[in-house]
């Protein structure tokens, strides 16, 4: 694949190679970064109910101007609505106020997931829904999963970065078929300036002439692995989609690997 590239196809499904992640913004100020990402080439929006702001990326989507079709919205489902999965995917259509949700998730494992996930192949097959997801879903977690469900997730959402690259676990996603998505690409809260700041990644970054986190998400598409920063800064989000006029040496992304701590920051 060119590195030129911003889409991957999973199973016939277009997905881009970058999107915004939203868990952090609210109100207006959500609107306003969704629309800043759309306007500057931005095609993947990711939200969930549990971030109470599906109504304003909905919003964010309309006063864009592009055509529905050109946007993929994915958002989650919460544990707490698993055993009424087919209710909260209406809901989140009407939050969303779109015809249809492009890849409708599960936060994370727990009781009832399965129940959850087949009412997302429901909705599928209604058309409210295009494709299915799954978040937090490791080695175990999904070969336990896979075998209870009749469509298989086109993409798996987990926490990666360089301090946690869970290389086994991606490997073994990606030997499935399923496109691997990171909802951390610069280590999470609180942890995102001691990446920043480490001193091969800078390194690194002033060969290239790009910044640290250029950098890492660029190291995270080299290894096959969509990501999804968050940011309400507009400069942040610009910076973030230029990372498709460079690539990175075999010999860096050895580098950056050995950075590798299998250091978690979240609880899942």
């Amino acid at each position: 694949m060119s590195f030129t590239s911003q889409i991957d196809t999973v199973r016939d499904f277009q997905l881009p190679r970058i999107g915004l992640g939203t868990w952090s913004l609210r109100g207006e100020q959500c609107v306003n970064a969704v629309c800043c990402a759309l306007q500057c080439g931005y095609r993947l929006i990711d939200t969930a109910s549990f971030y109470g702001n599906e109504k304003e990326v909905g919003e964010a989507v309309r006063r864009s101007g592009l055509s529905r079709e050109k946007v993929i919205i994915q958002t989650k489902l919460y544990p707490d609505q698993y055993d009424q999965a087919s209710k909260a995917i209406d809901d989140a259509l009407k939050k969303l106020n779109l015809d249809y949700i492009d890849i409708m998730m599960l936060h994370h494992p727990a009781e009832n997931d399965v129940s959850a996930y087949r009412a997302i192949e429901q909705a599928i097959a209604k058309r409210k829904v295009r494709a299915a997801g799954l978040s937090c879903y490791y080695i175990q977690e999904t070969d336990a999963f896979l075998p209870q469900v009749d469509i298989q997730p086109v993409l798996i959402q987990n926490e990666i970065h360089p301090f946690y690259q869970d290389k086994a676990v991606v490997k073994h996603l990606q030997s499935l078929g399923i496109a691997v998505q990171s909802w951390y690409p610069f280590g999470g809260r609180g942890h995102a300036q001691e990446l920043f700041q480490n001193s091969v990644l800078l390194t690194i970054a002033r060969t290239y002439g790009k910044t640290v986190a250029q950098v890492i998400l660029r190291w995270h598409l080299q290894r096959g692995v969509t990501v999804i920063p968050g940011s309400c800064n507009q400069e942040h989000i610009k910076e973030n989609l230029a990372i498709f006029d460079f690539q990175l040496s075999q010999e860096d992304m050895q580098k950056i690997a050995t950075l590798d701590r299998n250091e978690k920051h979240d609880w899942y």
